[in-house]
């Protein structure tokens, strides 16, 4: 309140002129603008709120409002007006991943004495032209060789235990 604008203007160092004309708009052209074509897309969210922007932009382009479909896209995604069956669902539903699992009897050495007394499993993927490729290799901890392996189309419990039938 007691502070002159030209003694703000010079501790900020910006000049005097932005700052009136600002006084004069407050609200820009641009930002008016926004401002229209959000309320646009709200109107048609709130009326249909199944709708993804794509549908969204339409609803507002026929109620007169113009604007590209980046823009509809941005407006919608970061007031999350999103459609109200479209949006696919995290996994795990927003669960964190547990601390890890540690074998007692291993305690992070892997090394045996004697063959057949530690195995160790990994599964990988692989991507072929086909699609992708599930293996499951058990190794002997004391002869370093593969025991048993499993190849599958999917990554289920069947393919572990056909591994280790193997």
């Amino acid at each position: 309140d007691g502070v002159p604008v030209t003694v703000t203007c010079r501790v900020l160092k910006l000049s005097r002129a932005p700052n009136y004309r600002w006084l004069a708009s407050p609200v820009t052209t641009a930002e008016l603008a926004q401002a229209y074509r959000a309320n646009a897309l709200f109107d048609a969210h709130r009326d249909d709120p199944e709708f993804g922007y794509r549908f969204l932009l339409d609803e507002a382009r026929d109620a007169g409002t113009d604007m590209s479909e980046r823009t509809a896209w941005k407006i919608a995604s970061e007031n999350g007006w999103w459609s109200s069956f479209g949006k696919k669902k995290t996994r795990g539903k927003g669960k964190k991943a547990g601390p890890p699992v540690h074998d007692d009897l291993v305690q992070r050495e892997f090394a045996a004495d004697a063959p057949n007394r530690l195995w160790l499993t990994d599964i990988t993927e692989h991507t072929t032209g086909e699609g992708k490729l599930y293996l499951c290799a058990i190794k002997d901890a004391f002869s370093g060789r593969i025991v048993g392996y499993s190849i599958d189309s999917r990554m289920k419990s069947r393919l572990v235990v056909s591994a280790i039938d193997n």
